[in-house]
């Protein structure tokens, strides 16, 4: 589809307002179409309109989308929810997309600044503690990994 590569195109070059030119009226014309859904939904989030990406980015998400799209919808889904203070559903949406993609660890982050703004404090700081020791490649931090691990499931123990 020439339109949605032209879009796409678009919001690289930095041009996310052209590319809803081409995007909203696809959406329309195809509204079966997983895809375009998708990437409207992107360029809604990109121009900070994290509002109106809601609706496509779920449209997105319940028409289907190939395994590398449907993992960044989840998690662009989930921050946008989490920046517009609804964090019950942004900590719902991301916990759905972890158990469709548990070894990614963006979507584990985003989670874990969900845990946060939901005054979880002690588990958002062990699952990035966990994440910094299983994914840093600091020389320091990999010798401590191992601490480190240790730690994130033990924060509020006193010894």
């Amino acid at each position: 589809m020439k339109d949605l590569e032209t879009a796409i195109r678009l919001r690289n070059e930095g041009k996310a307002k052209e590319a809803l030119e081409l995007l909203i009226p696809l959406a329309e014309a195809y509204p079966s179409d997983a895809a375009v859904h998708y990437q409207c939904a992107w360029s809604f989030d990109v121009l900070g309109q994290e509002r109106q990406a809601v609706y496509y980015y779920e449209k997105a998400i319940s028409l289907g989308l190939d395994e590398k799209d449907l993992s960044d919808a989840y998690l662009g889904l989930g921050s946008t929810y989490r920046t517009l203070g609804d964090y019950e559903k942004s900590r719902d949406v991301l916990l759905r997309g972890m158990a469709l993609f548990p070894q990614d660890n963006a979507l584990k982050t985003f989670y874990a600044m969900s845990l946060y703004n939901l005054g979880e404090h002690a588990d958002a700081m062990g699952l990035l503690l966990t994440l910094l020791a299983d994914t840093a490649s600091d020389a320091r931090i990999k010798s401590y990994a191992k601490a480190i691990r240790f730690y994130s499931g033990a924060l509020d123990q006193v010894w």
